[in-house]
């Protein structure tokens, strides 16, 4: 984990490619122009990221404009470790209903 979201500095437009190491098993390319697979980006760098891959892929704005819907598609020890680490996550929920 981060220790703020502000060290989330990944890209925002663009075509990104994960390393074998996220990307074991499906889609290696993403689109961020495309809604399905930036939320997919996002879920698996989620899922199968390193500590020192969350800067590198992960955006704070684009995070937490997509964690109101991106908390659904997670695991449940996921969307709690976020969070719980992160308030306004949590609050970004509240503000969507």
């Amino acid at each position: 984990m981060p220790e703020s979201l502000d060290e989330l500095r990944g890209p925002t437009q663009g075509v990104v490619d994960l390393p074998l190491h996220m990307a074991w098993s499906g889609m290696t390319s993403y689109d961020l122009g495309k809604p399905r697979q930036r939320m997919g980006l996002y879920r698996t760098v989620l899922h199968e990221s390193l500590r020192d891959d969350l800067p590198r892929y992960l955006n704070q704005d684009l995070l937490l404009q997509l964690w109101p819907v991106l908390r659904t598609l997670v695991g449940r020890s996921v969307r709690s470790v976020w969070e719980d680490a992160f308030p306004q996550l949590a609050s970004r929920i509240r503000a969507a209903a």
